[in-house]
Parts: C-alpha cells; structure tokens; sequence
C-alpha cells in the first residue's frame, strides 16, 4: 500500500473522518485552486499581491542587507504569482541566487521551470518535489550557502494552532545562523468576509474539496457519489479557525477500491482543512517561541494580511 492509500484509508476510518489537505494539488486541483484564487471573495491573494507589487524592492533590499549570496526557497509556491515580483526585485540586484520551488505536486515543479525563465532570463530554477520540511533539510546538507525561505499565502495556517509552533521550531531545525524566513498571515477580520472567501458563490471552493474525492476515486478505484457529499465551511471568530468540512447527505457505503468499504451515517463529516486567522500578536509570539528574531513587517494597506520576515 503506497502513502496516499494508506492516508485514505487511516482518515476515512477514523473518528471523525478526515483526509490530508495535501493531496488537494494533483493536476486538476492545481488548476481549481488558480479559479480560487481569482474569484471575488478570496481576497487573501490580491492582499499578498499588493505586498509583493508594491514593497518587493523593499523586501529584496533587507534581505540583500543580511544575506549578499543565497539560496531561495519557496514552500508550496504554486505558479509563483507573488513571489515572482521579489525574485524579479533581486535579480536586478545581480546578487548570486538559486530559486528552489518545493511542492508536493509535480505538475506545480514542472510549470515553474517552464514558465519562470521566459520571465527572468538567467534566472536557475531547481524544483524539489516532496515534504517540505524533508525536502528543506535535505538541502541544507547539499548546500552551503544562506537560505531565504519563502512561505506565502497564510499555507501557516494549513497547520492546526496548538502544532505550529512545534512545525515552526521544525522549520528552524533545517536552517541555520542568519537564515531567512518570509511568511505570510491572513489576519482575523470581519467573519462574513473569511466564510465567504471558503463558501464562493460560484462554487469553486466546492470543487476544489470534491476533487479530492474525484481522485480518490480515480487513483483507488473507489465509488464515492460526488452529489451526495456537500461542502461546509465554518467559521469560530474567537479561535480564528475556518474550517472545510465534507457532509454526507445520507446513509452510504463507500468502496474504496480493494482497500474495503467505509459507512457514512448521514450529516457526518468529513474534514478537510484548516485554514487559521490570526491577531499581529499571535504572529510575533510564534516567532519568539519557535526561536526567531523578528526582523520587519509587511502589510497590506487594508491590514488584512501581512508577511513577517524573520531571522534565525
């Protein structure tokens, strides 16, 4: 059994279901999840996007004030729509740097390989395709050079609240003296505002968690009816937590290839994700437990959303 059937299997007879946001990024997602970020309500990437229009030479000359030669590496970057205008910022600054894109989806790699170049001639893009953390330690064992780690579009908060500083401390344990780390936070806001951006009107966030199904269904042989499973996100504004759900809508079985069968009662969930908000405290707590030096701020000019950069 190879990891995505035994995820699949582990989380679907588990009490309460849940399956690895993860494995939201084949082929498919990746396309749904652009939809996303292109529709009215998810306001989280035209937030980021004016930090990065707008203050990436900023951002470029304080990393280039620590760091003269480096590696640059981004966590799940998807095509790079941001974080284009800062590696566009540094390489005007003719300073020698490699961009290495690490993401668990193949097809993410692949594209930024192709595309990047056309848009920054010389650029040298090496993907890496795999865990994050394991891909980041990884390279710190095959390279010597500074690292400035990119980790953009809140993915933070992907991460349940009481483990992030345990994967931040992680996160430091594969990098070294006077590294880099530019991480976004969507912060707490009004709650119509966060729901609507998990709950669009056109429906593509509801597409985004079925295809998970889909590929389930694809890749394990199994049976799951798309239409009778609904999308329901939820959001505590006390927390910060918005989280998706899957509902079965009846009593079923679910065959999942030859792995066996899993029983769905009606109204139960499944959950797929996280995705936290936070206060500008939360964020510079974080920092300190996980052992970083906070070194600037970056925010956009609604404060919705900001990217810290911080030190090792």
């Amino acid at each position: 059994m190879d990891e995505f059937s035994e995820d699949v299997w582990r989380g679907l007879n588990s009490e309460p279901k849940y399956l690895q946001s993860k494995y939201f990024y084949d082929t498919k997602g990746d396309a749904i999840f652009r939809e996303i970020m292109d529709c009215p309500e998810y306001y989280l990437t035209r937030c980021e996007l004016e930090i990065f229009q707008t203050q990436s030479e900023d951002i470029a000359n304080t990393i280039l004030s620590r760091l003269t030669e480096f590696d640059l590496v981004e966590l799940g970057p998807g095509d790079a729509t941001k974080s284009v205008y800062l590696l566009e910022a540094i390489s005007k600054q003719k300073v020698s740097f490699t961009y290495f894109p690490i993401d668990i989806s193949e097809n993410v790699i692949d594209q930024l390989k192709i595309n990047l170049p056309k848009r920054i001639p010389g650029i040298t893009v090496h993907g890496l395709n795999g865990d994050y953390l394991q891909m980041l330690g990884e390279l710190k064992q095959t390279s010597a050079r500074g690292k400035v780690v990119l980790f953009l579009g809140s993915n933070i908060g992907n991460i349940p609240l009481k483990e992030t500083t345990d994967f931040l401390k992680a996160l430091k344990a594969c990098l070294s003296p006077g590294d880099l780390l530019l991480m976004g936070f969507d912060l707490k806001k009004d709650p119509e505002i966060i729901l609507a951006a998990y709950n669009d009107n056109a429906g593509i966030t509801r597409r985004f968690n079925l295809n998970l199904l889909q590929r389930i269904n694809v890749t394990l042989g199994a049976d799951f009816n798309l239409a009778e499973f609904a999308h329901q996100p939820q959001y505590n504004n006390e927390t910060g937590a918005c989280e998706s759900y899957l509902v079965s809508l009846k009593d079923q079985r679910v065959r999942i290839g030859n792995l066996g069968t899993v029983k769905f009662r009606k109204g139960e969930q499944i959950f797929m994700e996280v995705s936290q908000k936070y206060s500008a405290e939360q964020m510079d707590t974080f920092a300190v437990e996980a052992g970083f030096t906070i070194v600037s701020h970056f925010c956009d000019s609604k404060r919705w959303f900001i990217d810290g950069l911080w030190s090792c």
